[in-house]
């Protein structure tokens, strides 16, 4: 059997291209390594919450995610199997290939979100203050505020 590694971080956006792959002629023939990508934690949040909370939640988040996924890729009688991703990903595709032999690898995890310096520069003239405007207002306020305790 021929293993295909696949990545997943989120099933909704998962579930087409695996539905397309399991249709195709070489998913009966193939062995299914099925990687969940859980998301990361803040450094915020990992401070107050124990490694054993992080991990049952990493599990339970895992569980979701197979059960949304493994009865589609079991459709085409595949042999399929799930992995949660606990580390790097170059370290865990290097043990599964050492274990498995070499393997195609597909991902299918949702593309990030584009950078905040990219949004900033896209994002309309109405969201952001303008500068030198503001401090003309501000200026012209602060003007008038004087003028007008001046002349009493």
């Amino acid at each position: 059997m021929k293993p295909i590694i696949v990545y997943v971080d989120d099933a909704a956006y998962a579930l087409p291209m695996l539905q397309t792959l399991a249709g195709s002629s070489q998913a009966a023939p193939s062995h299914w390594l099925l990687v969940a990508c859980a998301p990361r934690m803040t450094h915020r949040v990992s401070k107050w919450v124990s490694h054993r909370a992080r991990e049952n939640w990493r599990g339970k988040w895992a569980d979701k995610l197979f059960a949304a996924l493994l009865p589609v890729m079991g459709q085409a009688g595949a042999k399929v199997t799930p992995v949660l991703a606990k580390g790097p990903l170059t370290e865990l595709v290097a043990e599964l290939q050492q274990e498995h032999g070499a393997a195609q690898i597909i991902d299918a995890r949702r593309p990030k979100q584009e950078s905040a310096q990219t949004a900033a520069q896209t994002a309309p003239m109405g969201r952001r203050w303008n500068l030198p405007g503001t401090m003309a207002a501000l200026a012209a306020m602060l003007g008038f505020v004087l003028d007008d305790s001046l002349s009493i």
